[in-house]
């Protein structure tokens, strides 16, 4: 399906990642309250992380929504996360959202597995735009897209608000097939 990555491998989720999400949220949880607050909420027991994954999963099968884990090749734990979310399959777009441990960032594997996942996009689903929406703040984020082959479009305003905090705007990038 998608080819593993040097270090990582890329897989669709699986009910045996339960465990594995649940340690990768409470783990970084710092680090995806402002920007995947859903996800962390729902992972924050192994009880829930379960109910999680199972509604994933059908949501994968389904095509709603494609939640992929990112696994180191030695360790096999869970170190990261990305959706391709949003889906409008009638004008063939969907949007990707990502999160990687804090043990990983800035090493580049980020990177390739959004080119790994949008080349799956295009040539599995005949995806013609993915998007990226990220926040200003968010510089790796914004690297990621940019390495990724996403160009800037423009600022979407108000376009989220992290719990307890005023909406923020967003920066909309775009890949086409």
């Amino acid at each position: 399906m998608i080819p593993p990555l040097e270090n990582l491998y890329i897989e669709p989720i699986h009910e045996k990642y339960a465990w594995r999400i649940c340690d990768f949220c409470t783990a970084n949880a710092d680090r995806l309250k402002q920007f995947f607050p859903i996800t962390l909420e729902q992972n924050l027991t192994p009880d829930l992380s379960k109910s999680f994954v199972e509604n994933k999963v059908k949501e994968f099968a389904a095509k709603e929504e494609f939640l992929f884990v990112l696994k180191d090749k030695v360790s096999h734990t869970v170190v990261g996360l990305i959706y391709l979310k949003e889906l409008d399959w009638e004008k063939k777009q969907g949007e990707l959202a990502y999160a990687i441990g804090y043990q990983l960032e800035g090493k580049g594997y980020m990177t390739e597995s959004v080119k790994a996942i949008s080349n799956w996009a295009f040539t599995e689903h005949q995806f013609k735009t993915l998007q990226i929406i990220s926040h200003k703040s968010n510089t790796g984020s914004i690297r990621v897209a940019e390495k990724s082959g996403f160009t800037w479009q423009k600022v979407l305003i108000a376009a989220h608000t992290p719990p307890g905090e005023n909406p923020l705007d967003m920066e909309l990038y775009e890949r086409y097939y």
